[in-house]
C-alpha cells in the first residue's frame, strides 16, 4: 500500500487492524485541543469555584486522562498502547471559553494521536456535563490534532 492509502482496509475493502509488528519502536507524542464556548456567567462560576457539582476542572482533567487510557475500548481499530505520560491542560479564556489541550506520550510502534484526541473530546464532554445545569447552550468545537512526533513520518504540525 502507498503511504496515502487507507491502511485500515484490506485488499477486499474490509476493515482490519493495521499490522505494526515490523514498525520501529520510537518515542511518540501527540498534542490535541478542543474549545468549549459558554455564557460568560458560566465561566465566572467555574473560575469562582461555585459550580453545583464541585471542582469541575479537577474532574475534567481526570476524565480526559482516563479517556486517553481507554481509547482502544472506544475506537474499534485502535491499538492498545502502553502510555508513558498524559497531561491535560485547561485554559480559561475570558470572557466565555475554555481551551482543553492534551499531550500524550508513548514509546512504541504506533502513535498516540487518537489518545490525545479522545482525551480532549471526553474532557470537553465532561465539562459540558458538569456545567449543563447552569448552561445547556455550551458548544464544543475545534477538536483537532495540533502536532505529532515520532515514527516513520516524523513531526507533523498544524498550520493555521
Amino acid at each position: 500500500m502507498s503511504d496515502h492509502s487507507l491502511s485500515h482496509l484490506n485488499e477486499a475493502g474490509d476493515a482490519r487492524m493495521v499490522e505494526v509488528g515490523e514498525k520501529a519502536i520510537t518515542h511518540r507524542e501527540a498534542r490535541a485541543a478542543a474549545r468549549v464556548t459558554m455564557k460568560p456567567e458560566t465561566l465566572q462560576l467555574l473560575l469562582d469555584g461555585k459550580m453545583p457539582k464541585g471542582d469541575v476542572f479537577a474532574v475534567v482533567r481526570v476524565a480526559g486522562i482516563m479517556a486517553a487510557k481507554k481509547t482502544p475500548d472506544l475506537i474499534p481499530l485502535c491499538h492498545p498502547l502502553s502510555i508513558d505520560g498524559i497531561d491535560l491542560n485547561i485554559s480559561p479564556l475570558l470572557p466565555d471559553q475554555v481551551i482543553l489541550e492534551a499531550s500524550v506520550r508513548t514509546t512504541g510502534k504506533t502513535g498516540v494521536e487518537m489518545e490525545a484526541l479522545t482525551a480532549v473530546s471526553v474532557a470537553a464532554l465532561t465539562l459540558y456535563d458538569m456545567c449543563k445545569a447552569v448552561d445547556r447552550g455550551m458548544v464544543i468545537h475545534d477538536i483537532c490534532l495540533l502536532e505529532k512526533s515520532g515514527g516513520k513520518s516524523g513531526v507533523w504540525l498544524r498550520r493555521e
